[in-house]
């Protein structure tokens, strides 16, 4: 299942999960994706930066085809995912 749940300031936090029943192979950092897409690019990498703190299995953000994306596996075993869509910054 996907989830969008809109928080202040404009940002969806949006999440999905990996399900053995349709033959994923939960792990930690696969089992739960939470994925932010903050305003601007300073505010993915504040954001990132907290969370990468003692984390593993890293993606600093950085620019993609589609936009500003990056990713972490904090040391919760929660995967984060970052996500500035290029039509919310001029590259």
């Amino acid at each position: 299942m996907h989830v969008s749940l809109p928080i202040l300031g404009g940002t969806n936090i949006m999440g999905t999960d990996m399900l053995e029943s349709m033959g994923h192979k939960l792990t930690i950092g696969n089992n739960t994706t939470i994925s932010l897409e903050p305003d601007t690019k300073e505010e993915a990498d504040r954001i990132y930066n907290a969370l990468s703190q003692g984390s593993t299995d890293c993606v600093a953000p950085h620019d993609e085809f589609w936009g500003y994306w990056g990713v972490c596996l904090d040391r919760f075993g929660i995967r984060w995912m970052f996500n500035v869509p290029s039509q919310q910054y001029k590259q």
